[in-house]
């Protein structure tokens, strides 16, 4: 079996474009793999074009790790973000033809299931005002809605220190989430790379006493001593690795020990098998994994394979039930949260299929996201944030 063709496509919403990236191959298969792009499609786009003719068309999808290798390896350059993106779109096409040609789902393949669901934790569901009375409201409706978890920003766009009186409101509407969620579901704190390893500390001691499960990127991720800073400091969990790119970056955060819980995407970090080979690495160290997810459905689909089979796995992030959820469409097949958990996708691959007509239809945005406008936060159909 050889891929013939790679054929890229966009779907666009208000706040992101997803690129997804369909495999054809010279027996009638295609796979299809998804990533979400930060301001750079057009660069994925651009990549993906020189990529097909330089390391895909001609491959066989089964040798994945050559193939991973040639595109990674095979142009000198170093791999950032762009290469990486583009990297996984192909790993995770080749997955799903591997599955659909074995009639197997991917988990299966990977070595079988270490749980029979996946704990999933809602994001995108504040888009309202910064106001305590509806971020409260709007944490009731999470809850109403079956998740046991919720992640959320309360920080508005401020730069390495907050002013008090913004302070005392982002500690006001974590206070208001708290009491509408209760005492036993998880509340996940956002800080987006914002913050100094001084001023992260200090926010995270006005927040231990409402029990979150983990800070996320305290300070930003180029410096991972200053991490070390925080966690050495803090009581409070620290998750990091959404902007991490490459499973060689993490070396230094395990031997620091500078977080709890690593966060790689999958869209981002070359795919299914290198954010495994990651997630074993953080095994050793005794730290959980949590990828970062802000795709549609074929990237959560790609993310529940990977959580079935890693056993150090803790909870998954799920933007679709409350952020532009008419991204479903795009790709039918992936199981429902209930209860606050997915079940596993049962289907041969990735076990969604692409429905090409519907992404045509929802071209391109061009959407941006700037952390420090005024107005990030999410707002109607404004950027939003991840």
């Amino acid at each position: 079996m050889k891929i013939t063709k790679i054929e890229p496509l966009v779907l666009g919403t208000p706040w992101r474009d997803l690129t997804y990236v369909r495999l054809h191959t010279d027996d009638g298969l295609v796979g299809v793999g998804e990533t979400r792009m930060l301001g750079h499609t057009e660069a994925l786009l651009g990549y993906l074009n020189e990529a097909a003719r330089n390391h895909v068309v001609g491959a066989d999808p089964f040798n994945i790790e050559a193939l991973v290798w040639r595109m990674k390896r095979g142009d000198y350059g170093r791999a950032g973000e762009v290469v990486m993106s583009g990297i996984a779109c192909v790993e995770m096409a080749c997955w799903d033809i591997i599955g659909k040609a074995l009639g197997e789902p991917v988990w299966r393949l990977l070595g079988g299931n270490v749980r029979d669901r996946v704990k999933a934790y809602a994001n995108g569901w504040y888009t309202v005002e910064r106001a305590p009375e509806q971020f409260h409201e709007a944490a009731r409706s999470v809850v109403d809605s079956g998740y046991r978890a919720l992640k959320f920003d309360p920080f508005g766009p401020g730069r390495w220190e907050l002013e008090p009186a913004e302070s005392r409101r982002s500690v006001e509407l974590v206070e208001a989430v708290r009491d509408a969620v209760g005492p036993d579901v998880e509340i996940l704190i956002e800080m987006h790379g914002r913050f100094t390893p001084a001023e992260a500390t200090r926010m995270a001691g006005e927040l231990a006493r409402f029990a979150p499960s983990w800070i996320e990127e305290p300070v930003p991720p180029e410096n991972v001593e200053a991490l070390s800073k925080v966690s050495a400091e803090t009581s409070l969990a620290v998750a990091t690795g959404e902007r991490i790119h490459d499973r060689f970056e993490y070396r230094e955060l395990f031997s620091r020990q500078a977080a709890d819980i690593i966060q790689p995407d999958i869209g981002h970090f070359g795919g299914i098998s290198e954010a495994r080979k990651v997630a074993a690495t953080a095994e050793t160290h005794y730290v959980l994994l949590a990828p970062h997810n802000v795709g549609g459905p074929v990237l959560t689909a790609a993310n529940l394979h990977l959580a079935a089979v890693t056993e150090n796995f803790k909870i998954q992030e799920h933007f679709n039930d409350f952020a532009d959820a008419h991204v479903k469409q795009a790709a039918p097949g992936l199981p429902e949260v209930e209860d606050g958990y997915f079940a596993l996708p049962s289907g041969p691959g990735l076990g969604v299929e692409l429905d090409v007509d519907f992404v045509r239809e929802h071209p391109a945005s061009g959407a941006r996201f700037d952390l420090y406008a005024e107005d990030w936060q999410f707002r109607g159909t404004k950027e939003k944030t991840s």
